[in-house]
């Protein structure tokens, strides 16, 4: 007998897993990892008591579990410390179609706490103090990583983005797209 839940989540894989497989690769900077982490936020999400009524709702409780897990993995693996080292491996990985090579390719040199400051304010448009609370930050830390992040960015992209700019728009509905500001 099917779960109350199962037609949501089939819904939610049909319409939602690109995007959802696109935000992870942002933050993890590889195709196989970015899959696991999705994969493990569908389980966490689904696999526990939450009651979820919608496609939007559970979209958003899975985007929350794709940011727990990665954080989780950063502090379990230690990959602050070579961070350094994976910014070149992770640079020649194949980008999926969805997620533009310039844009994966300046990410990958970001250590991981810049990058993830940088995706979930300028990706998933978090608060200073959402993302702070979501990575276990203060608030200070999350606005000097994004500053540094922003800067990394902007050297390698050639752009002119403030830390305050959004500079990277998913499009929902299809392939995402992603536009990088290039103020004055």
């Amino acid at each position: 007998m099917r779960g109350d839940w199962e037609p949501l989540l089939e819904q939610l894989v049909r319409e939602r897993y690109a995007r959802l497989l696109a935000r992870a690769y942002l933050l993890v900077g590889s195709g196989g990892d970015a899959e696991d982490l999705v994969q493990e936020a569908l389980l966490a999400t689904f696999g526990g008591r939450a009651r979820l009524r919608s496609v939007e709702a559970a979209e958003q409780y899975v985007r929350r579990a794709i940011v727990s897990r990665f954080v989780d993995r950063l502090r379990r693996d230690g990959r602050e410390r070579t961070a350094h080292v994976e910014a070149s491996r992770l640079a020649s990985v194949q980008t999926p179609q969805d997620v533009s090579t310039e844009l994966e390719s300046a990410l990958a040199l970001l250590p991981p706490r810049e990058r993830a400051c940088v995706v979930l304010r300028h990706v998933e448009v978090m608060s200073v103090a959402e993302t702070a609370e979501q990575l276990g930050l203060s608030e200070g830390a999350v606005k000097r990583y994004t500053f540094d992040g922003i800067r990394t960015l902007n050297s390698t992209l050639g752009t002119r983005a403030s830390s305050e700019d959004l500079p990277v728009h998913l499009v929902a509905g299809g392939a995402p797209n992603q536009e990088v500001s290039r103020g004055a």
